[in-house]
């Protein structure tokens, strides 16, 4: 048994059961929808006996998470591992379904006993608009199709996981191709970037094959459930209660307008740097200035205890948390054959822990990632005393504020790492980073907008409208010719687009508060920091603008904050630019 499957068995209940036995087998259907029905069944006659309801709900929610987690979590450290996608797909095809009606039951007698005993509207209301979010949009009938849905976002990781590509003469991962594309030979580059690009098409008519079903079923989802279409069903399972589609296309023309015009500037003086009439793809992530590529460390190892230095510096209590999750191996951070390709933070719901899936090769890139996830494992422990298993997951758009916030606040940090020249060049290419992102989001959000607005558009259709958005949004100054095909299949890359539809603008929204917490650490850094953990603390517990607030934070993706914080961007960049050159 290799050592995360040691360190999640070994995990502790955070708070000890009183309601599942600690033998209770939870792969087992029989023995879960026993203590579900247990719940429903149960007598309640006082508003105590309420609340305990709702504690032994969570008790139970929490201890099916985390076994669901640590099946998904060993599923994704070895997708070529028969049985660990066998034992992931039989929770998913048995368990899930099993679970969901019984849920959807619970949550309808929660709304009867809440009208017998109301709870407290102050601490509850935010639970209280979840469960009826959720009454309203269960329908019976669609618990096989979301079975279908999960059963094709594991084959989707299967196809990536598998992807190696052969290349001088080594098998290797995609994350350690992409170290290539850091390297001051063009040639190699571009024969790296063209490797790459031609094993991804290997594989695009069965990508294409699972998102032709993933559309369909998710259309007849919403349907089912009243909506006219995916998009206005998934902003409702979002529980988007803050902001409406319209709001997200009103980001989209603002990046066009106010974001789009940096990308052109940064590239620009990128080709003139590198000397080149026009860019290509394989020269956008390379040193300009023709330096080697940044290293940062040579063995994982080096990364954590890197990233851990930092934490000693940033604040006492985030770097006893990130201490913890080292000790008990929660961390998993190696690029590795069969591993599913990106990186993610999985709270462990019942140990209230976290735990952190990499593919760190040894670029720079790797240390933002390892921040970045780190401050949603922040998110999982500031957030644990709270007896309600909801109100231990904040909304996602509050969520990636707590990991691009790490990113930008360790940036003073990165001479663990680096001298000081090699420090600002890594902090120059994270804000180059941070104006793309804002532009990427603008790309896959308006096409998942797209392609649940045109459901039966056909592969032709929608390769055409990604090239046209991507050249739109995200394309920067970069010259494609020649490169259709390879450019058409580049959102096959984007999983969310697969597995987490719709979840992108969230990190739109998310970088600006998290550049609005930056301007306030560089001012004042203890303050920042108290903010950023009391907003943390709040977890799920108090309505999306107000966890913004918590934090010093507006909750605001207009044209009106966007302008003045690229501005700011865009100033340090420059700032940061006539001290590395």
């Amino acid at each position: 048994m290799d050592k995360t499957r040691v360190a999640l068995n070994k995990l502790s209940p955070y708070i000890a059961r009183t309601f599942v036995p600690l033998t209770a087998d939870l792969a087992d259907p029989a023995v879960i929808t026993a203590l579900y029905q247990q719940l429903i069944d149960r007598p309640v006659a006082s508003g105590g006996e309420f609340e305990r309801w709702l504690i032994d709900r969570s008790e139970l929610d929490a201890a099916l998470g985390q076994a669901g987690s640590i099946l998904y979590i060993g599923m994704t450290c070895a997708t070529d591992d028969p049985a660990r996608a066998k034992a992931y797909q039989d929770f998913v095809e048995h368990i899930e379904p099993a679970v969901k009606p019984l849920a959807h039951a619970l949550n309808e007698r929660f709304l009867v006993l809440n009208v017998r005993y109301p709870l407290d509207a102050d601490r509850y209301g935010v639970y209280l608009r979840s469960v009826r979010a959720e009454v309203e949009i269960f329908v019976d009938k669609n618990i096989s199709f979301q079975t279908e849905v999960s059963l094709l976002d594991q084959e989707y990781q299967a196809v990536s996981g598998a992807m190696m590509v052969g290349f001088d003469g080594k098998e290797r991962t995609l994350p350690e191709m992409g170290k290539y594309l850091l390297e001051t030979d063009r040639d190699l580059r571009e024969r790296a970037w063209k490797a790459v690009a031609a094993r991804r098409l290997q594989d695009k008519d069965k990508l294409e094959d699972i998102f032709d079903k993933l559309r369909d079923l998710r259309g007849r989802i919403a349907g089912n459930a009243g909506f006219a279409n995916f998009r206005d069903y998934q902003f409702k399972a979002y529980q988007r209660f803050d902001y409406t589609p319209d709001d997200c296309k009103a980001y989209h023309r603002a990046v066009k307008d106010l974001i789009v015009p940096l990308r052109h500037a940064i590239d620009q003086r990128r080709a003139r740097d590198m000397k080149l009439a026009q860019l290509r793809p394989w020269d956008v992530a390379v040193d300009p200035l023709g330096r080697a590529p940044l290293k940062p460390f040579d063995k994982v190892p080096e990364l954590v205890a890197g990233v851990g230095r930092i934490m000693t510096d940033l604040d006492p209590l985030l770097h006893e948390r990130y201490e913890d999750m080292k000790g008990l191996g929660l961390l998993d951070l190696d690029s590795r054959k069969g591993k599913a390709p990106g990186g993610y933070q999985n709270t462990l719901t019942e140990a209230r822990k976290p735990f952190i899936f990499m593919n760190a090769v040894g670029v720079d890139d790797d240390v933002r990632t390892l921040l970045h996830e780190s401050g949603h494992a922040f998110h999982a422990y500031l957030c644990a005393d709270d007896p309600i298993d909801g109100y231990r997951h904040a909304p996602m758009e509050f969520c990636e504020v707590a990991s691009m916030s790490m990113e930008l606040m360790g940036s003073d940090g990165m001479n663990v790492f680096y001298d000081d020249a090699a420090m600002r060049r890594s902090n120059v290419e994270h804000l180059e980073g941070v104006i793309s992102v804002l532009a990427w989001v603008a790309t896959v959000d308006a096409f998942q907008h797209w392609l649940y607005e045109n459901p039966g558009h056909s592969r032709a259709e929608r390769m055409k409208e990604w090239i046209r958005l991507h050249a739109e949004y995200g394309g920067g100054m970069v010259d494609w010719s020649g490169l259709d095909e390879e450019r058409g299949y580049l959102w096959h890359r984007q999983l969310h687009i697969f597995e987490v539809p719709f979840y992108y603008i969230e990190y739109g929204i998310a970088q600006l508060g998290a550049l609005q917490l930056w301007q306030k650490f560089r001012r004042d850094k203890k303050a920042a920091l108290a903010g950023y953990k009391k907003g943390l603390a709040l977890g799920g517990s108090r309505p999306l603008p107000e966890l913004f607030t918590a934090a010093g934070l507006r909750l605001d993706f207009s044209r009106e904050i966007i302008a003045p914080l690229m501005d700011d961007v865009y100033r340090e960049w420059e700032k940061l630019n006539r001290f590395s050159a």
